[in-house]
């Protein structure tokens, strides 16, 4: 396990590590319940007690929205994810360390929180990249934001020390929503050839190896974007990921040599992110004795 975390530190501070965060990081984090549905399954159910939705669809997100999207209007669909995700939201560890690292070029989440802007607040050297319904934009793919929230080139992301990639888009700072199935229509018979994939993402993860946190691959629509957004980096990564998977989940991992880490998120943050806070601090301190 020493011979593990020693590996992905030294990704770490080559610049070679992109964390793929999903929802099932709320939980995992021990004393911290999400204020908000944490998967798809329970975000649909949400939905649905909210709007009427037929027997058939519930439990499918993409079908729920998709079905609110086409009987009661795009803008109604976007209201309840706004009341959704625009919630006073705790602090996650992982997050706020996350923040704090001088060497990840990109960071990819793919749920509709805004925690992880919130944890980046402090720093001015970041930005973020979502993804956005072509319902909305059309002809459009993804947006640019800078740290203070407003919209920017998507070429000015190319001087950003560290990129937040929302392929799903977020609540904030602007509400863009990819998540019904017409949504995916569209984006999936495009990111083969990679065009919803921004220039700099493509750029970030080339020999990246990916770390995985609380991510499922149990659906064909994760499984997706998963490899078409690790397209052309590393050959070997990494995922925190719970004992029992399914068939098709097993067979994705051992498709992109994605090896499972045998460690809680407590475990996985003192061993990776520890050691390079210390060595922060006392490089820190040596400068102040000089």
């Amino acid at each position: 396990m020493s011979d593990l975390l020693g590996e992905m530190i030294g990704c770490l501070e080559a610049g070679k590590l992109v964390p793929y965060l999903g929802p099932g990081i709320w939980r995992l984090e021990e004393g911290i319940e999400a204020p908000f549905p944490t998967g798809g399954e329970s975000l649909s159910e949400s939905l649905a007690r909210r709007v009427a939705v037929p027997g058939r669809v519930r439990g499918n997100l993409s079908a729920t929205a998709q079905y609110i999207e086409s009987n009661r209007h795009r803008k109604t669909l976007r209201k309840l994810l706004l009341e959704t995700f625009s919630v006073p939201v705790p602090k996650l560890s992982l997050h706020d360390r996350l923040a704090t690292l001088p060497y990840l070029p990109m960071i990819v989440d793919v749920w509709y929180d805004g925690a992880l802007r919130t944890a980046f607040a402090s720093r001015s050297d970041w930005g973020e990249i979502q993804g956005v319904s072509q319902a909305e934009h059309p002809g459009g793919w993804t947006k640019a934001f800078g740290p203070d929230g407003t919209e920017v080139p998507l070429d000015e992301s190319a001087r950003w020390a560290t990129v937040l990639y929302k392929p799903l888009g977020s609540v904030s700072p602007a509400g863009n929503f990819v998540i019904s199935d017409s949504d995916y229509v569209e984006v999936l018979t495009e990111i083969d050839i990679q065009t919803p994939i921004p220039p700099v993402v493509q750029a970030r993860r080339r020999e990246s190896r990916f770390l995985f946190i609380g991510c499922r691959f149990s659906t064909q629509t994760e499984r997706t974007y998963a490899r078409q957004i690790l397209k052309r980096s590393s050959d070997h990564h990494w995922a925190l990921l719970p004992a029992e998977l399914s068939r098709n989940e097993e067979r994705f991992l051992r498709e992109l040599r994605i090896e499972r880490i045998p460690l809680s998120l407590r475990d996985l943050c003192e061993g990776l992110f520890r050691p390079l806070e210390a060595a922060a601090a006392d490089l820190s301190e040596s400068r102040r004795e000089s």
